[in-house]
């Protein structure tokens, strides 16, 4: 008989990635990092779901600064707090989460068109 070693069950829809080093307790496990068109040719960015202990207004003043936009907290009743900036920000956004140790890789998710 062969000897097959995968028959072993396993659920992929429980979140295996559950541990200490993810984001401070009181979270979700992602940053969301979202597109909307707003009209023509202009978008919005949206950052849902950072820790309770960063302040949004000084990561949104930081952002502002760095990426030549305008920005605003904008609180969301389903969602809290949520940083929206003017413009496609999105790499930029993920590169300064990533370069100031603010998150890790695996817990940004980028979406959009």
């Amino acid at each position: 008989m062969s000897s097959i070693q995968n028959l072993q069950s396993f659920n992929s829809f429980v979140d295996a990635t559950k541990s200490d080093d993810l984001l401070p307790a009181g979270t979700g496990d992602y940053i969301h990092i979202r597109i909307q068109k707003r009209n023509c040719r202009k978008t919005l960015t949206t950052i849902q779901g950072t820790a309770n202990d960063y302040d949004k207004n000084k990561l949104m003043k930081a952002f502002k600064k760095k990426f030549a936009c305008n920005g605003a907290v904008i609180e969301h009743p389903e969602y809290g707090e949520i940083i929206q900036l003017q413009g496609d920000q999105r790499k930029n956004i993920c590169q300064f989460l990533l370069e100031d140790d603010i998150v890790k890789e695996e817990q940004l998710k980028v979406h959009g068109f």
